[in-house]
């Protein structure tokens, strides 16, 4: 079995509600935003105008890649009226004269500009040549590896994975015997030995392509009958494979020179509790 972290699928509509609601929490409309392109709706008198979704719209790419604007309207439009009843009612209860409001206003404008400042930035360094600068490092260090293509039947009782082995020395499909035998999925794709628990890889690194298990192969899961299907050299993955992993490391690095410089331009005094020096590390 591979050593491999399960995904959670989220909906296009639950990415919509949660995307929609972080923005109307944060982000106030622009009430004269494209008032020529059509009104959404009408709030005690205050206008919404489909500009304002189509901006939100915008600013949520990963939303983009999943519903069409039209659905994003339908089901968001509701979403935009709520914030603004909320910000009416907030205003008539004078929210924004209080103390409270007047603190957390300072350290949203900052968390604001830090965010833009941020972005701003990596838009700047994170570029196609940064990633391609990257992706040759990989390549010129990668090191080849023996890598298997390779089928399991996975059962949980020791006779019964001997039972489908009498059956494959008979002659009978491996595939047919997986649909009917096993509790997990067949066809395990290319891999190296250390992307398999170590009695999983001993038994399958050992054997020729074509061959599969004479006798059970015990591990964690359970015991598994093993056809290998082919045996090769691994080779670097193509730049479109693992573009968007490079792209995220560039901007992590992008990230930690930009503290780091800002630090070394920077006089920072830290102080303890009781008011003594902190010594800078070294």
């Amino acid at each position: 079995m591979k050593k491999r972290l399960v995904g959670f699928t989220i909906s296009a509509v639950a990415v919509v509600v949660v995307a929609v609601a972080s923005f109307v929490s944060f982000k106030v409309y622009n009430a004269n935003a494209g008032g020529d392109k059509g009104v959404a709706a009408k709030i005690n008198g205050e206008t919404v105008y489909i500009n304002d979704l189509k901006q939100s719209y915008a600013d949520h790419p990963q939303i983009k890649d999943r519903v069409s604007f039209e659905e994003f309207y339908a089901k968001t439009l509701d979403v935009f009226v709520n914030s603004k009843l909320v910000y009416q009612a907030a205003q008539k209860a004078k929210i924004e004269e209080t103390p409270e409001y007047q603190r957390q206003l300072v350290t949203a404008k900052e968390d604001l500009a830090r965010k833009l400042y941020l972005e701003k930035m990596v838009d700047e360094k994170v570029n196609d040549a940064a990633v391609k600068k990257l992706y040759d490092e990989y390549v010129s260090k990668f090191e080849s590896q023996k890598e298997i293509k390779a089928k399991h039947i996975l059962v949980d009782s020791e006779d019964t994975a001997k039972e489908v082995i009498n059956k494959l020395k008979k002659g009978e499909d491996f595939v047919k015997l997986a649909k009917e035998y096993s509790k997990d999925q067949v066809d395990l794709g290319y891999f190296t030995q250390e992307m398999m628990v170590p009695e999983f890889s001993k038994a399958a690194f050992s054997m020729n392509k074509g061959a599969y298990s004479k006798t059970p192969v015990k591990t964690e899961f359970g015991y598994h009958v093993i056809l290998v299907e082919d045996v090769r050299a691994s080779k670097p993955l193509e730049l479109k494979d693992v573009e968007p992993q490079l792209k995220n490391m560039v901007t992590q690095q992008v990230i930690a020179e930009i503290f780091e410089d800002l630090r070394n331009n920077a006089k920072v005094e830290r102080y303890t509790l009781e008011g003594e020096v902190i010594p800078e590390k070294k």
